[in-house]
């Protein structure tokens, strides 16, 4: 009688969640993505969304600098809507990344800033955010940055921004000139009236307080504008 062969078991396919760390194992951390990097972190995904969809989304609704300036566990679940543990990783995360490497911020490689450009230029991350962000950029008396903070995320109005939240950085860092940068997810750059009165009111108070108000500019995917080349300020 026949003796019947014994097949080989076919390896299966790594799953979305192992392709990260499959990688990382065999190229090293170099290797991966910043959301390869929040994938292995979390390890799987949550309420039907894969692993490497939910950290990608992550990233292009709040962006790295979003996601690392939330401190709390309570402050990243309002923001993202994370559970509990997913969320605590993240914050964990960022944390251990800040304690063990420094937080010196990432204007540390400009000279100063020139133009609205280089401004343009230095938060390219926010132009193709699919949530409105508004930035602070806290600059010394040479225009070099020495604080950047993410004050707000979601629809930013003149009833929701807050000039005490704008200047308590420049307080605490000793700066002498602050820029705002905020985003427009349509794409489309031109000021809004909402975005011309939150300056109106940002000036006003920054005059008050002893800052200089250098800037409000405005970036999206198709450019950006900056409301002092166009006279608002």
């Amino acid at each position: 009688m026949a003796t019947q062969q014994k097949k080989n078991p076919v390896a299966e396919a790594p799953t979305s969640e192992q392709m990260p760390r499959e990688k990382l194992v065999q190229l090293g951390p170099d290797s991966l993505s910043l959301p390869e990097l929040i994938a292995i972190v979390f390890g799987t995904g949550y309420k039907g969304e894969g692993v490497l969809e939910l950290a990608d989304r992550l990233l292009k609704e709040y962006g790295s600098q979003g996601l690392t300036d939330i401190r709390t566990v309570t402050d990243i679940r309002e923001a993202t809507g994370l559970p509990l543990v997913k969320a605590c990783q993240m914050v964990a995360c960022f944390e251990l990344g800040r304690r063990l490497f420094g937080s010196g911020p990432k204007g540390s490689r400009v000279a100063s800033f020139r133009s609205p450009r280089d401004v343009y230029e230095f938060v390219s991350d926010m132009r193709s955010m699919r949530k409105e962000q508004l930035r602070g950029l806290y600059l010394n008396a040479r225009n070099k940055i020495i604080h950047e903070e993410v004050i707000s995320i979601g629809t930013i109005t003149a009833n929701l921004v807050h000039p005490a939240e704008v200047f308590r950085p420049a307080m605490e860092y000793s700066a002498v000139g602050i820029i705002i940068v905020h985003n427009h997810p349509s794409g489309d750059p031109e000021p809004s009236d909402e975005d011309i009165a939150i300056t109106a009111q940002l000036v006003k108070a920054a005059s008050l307080l002893g800052f200089k108000l250098l800037d409000h500019i405005i970036v999206a995917e198709h450019g950006y504008r900056s409301l002092s080349e166009l006279g608002v300020l």
